[in-house]
């Protein structure tokens, strides 16, 4: 079975692994990369997608996305991450400029939805201001997707509690009051979140391998790889790193690799617990609450870690 998707994505380093893990994914049919804020500013993010349909030839068009949050000021950039190019500082070779559509993401989202009703999975990996706007602009795009499947959140069940504050994942952080708004917007979404995406590390060995079996991609991605490590490494103490938005990818291709616990979820708006997901579990009973009357999500819980790896390299394996 081969999944339409739309790819909404901030490139950042594990952005780029997991376009790249689309793009060689036979289960997979790139419909549009729409590009948003949050690892770069708009205008790196949007350089960085056009920079990878360019060097391993995607066919894809590219939707530039908004550049700040629905109400507060953006957030500056984890240049300490993903670096001041948002990919690792490794040279882009043979950039060639290019333009994105003229379109916007959000509009893309909405016209692509309309165009393939029932069919398009939504993948989003940064910040869900995107989504947001697309519902405003027309909420009925919520019953037109066939889903909904982000790289955010952190809902304290396993692996790291928050990866910006305590509580909170850079993703939602990055614009909560979107983010609220797309976790009760009345869609079939999954959240995958640092429960699981912290859990699945791609050691030195693996991108190395990865390098010799991926061809010209696999050698761009342990590049780019070794900085995103050093910085887990040095905050962590992690060998390697953290697989994240290729694991939302990996979530569409085979949803049995995770478990999932499903509920409403709201989203903190101000406070010290700002971008904090808090999930009421299905079927759990409290006094009249923000979680009342909201749609039914899905967070990911558990996730087979040596599955998903061996799926992601599988993949990218040059001629498999």
């Amino acid at each position: 079975m081969t999944h339409k998707i739309i790819f909404d994505t901030d490139p950042g380093i594990d952005d780029a692994m997991a376009l790249l893990f689309i793009a060689a994914s036979p289960a997979l049919d790139l419909l549009a990369i729409t590009t948003i804020f949050g690892n770069s500013d708009i205008d790196t993010t949007t350089r960085n997608a056009l920079y990878l349909k360019q060097r391993f030839n995607l066919a894809a068009p590219v939707f530039k996305g908004t550049d700040k949050p629905l109400t507060r000021p953006r957030n500056p950039s984890p240049t300490f991450v993903h670096g001041e190019n948002g990919l690792g500082d490794v040279e882009l070779t043979g950039l060639i400029p290019a333009q994105p559509e003229a379109k916007p993401a959000h509009q893309a989202i909405i016209d692509l939805a309309r165009k393939h009703p029932g069919e398009v999975t939504l993948v989003a990996v940064g910040p869900l201001t995107n989504l947001a706007l697309a519902l405003k602009a027309d909420p009925q795009v919520a019953t037109l997707l066939k889903g909904v499947v982000i790289m955010g959140g952190a809902f304290g069940i396993a692996g790291k509690p928050g990866n910006v504050t305590p509580v909170a994942e850079a993703n939602i952080w990055n614009d909560p009051e979107a983010a609220d708004l797309v976790f009760t917007a009345p869609w079939n979404l999954t959240a995958v979140s640092l429960d699981v995406t912290t859990q699945v590390v791609m050691s030195p060995a693996y991108m190395d391998a990865l390098e010799a079996s991926a061809g010209p991609a696999g050698v761009f991605l342990n590049a780019i790889s070794k900085p995103y490590a050093a910085f887990y490494g040095g905050r962590d103490g992690i060998e390697g790193c953290c697989v994240h938005d290729a694991a939302a990818v990996a979530f569409v291709i085979d949803p049995a690799l995770f478990e999932t616990r499903r509920g409403s979820v709201r989203v903190v708006t101000e406070g010290i617990a700002l971008g904090q997901t808090c999930l009421k579990a299905e079927g759990e009973l409290f006094g009249p609450s923000a979680w009342d009357d909201q749609p039914i999500q899905a967070v990911t819980v558990a996730v087979n870690e040596a599955g998903l790896l061996a799926l992601y390299a599988q993949t990218m394996k040059v001629g498999a």
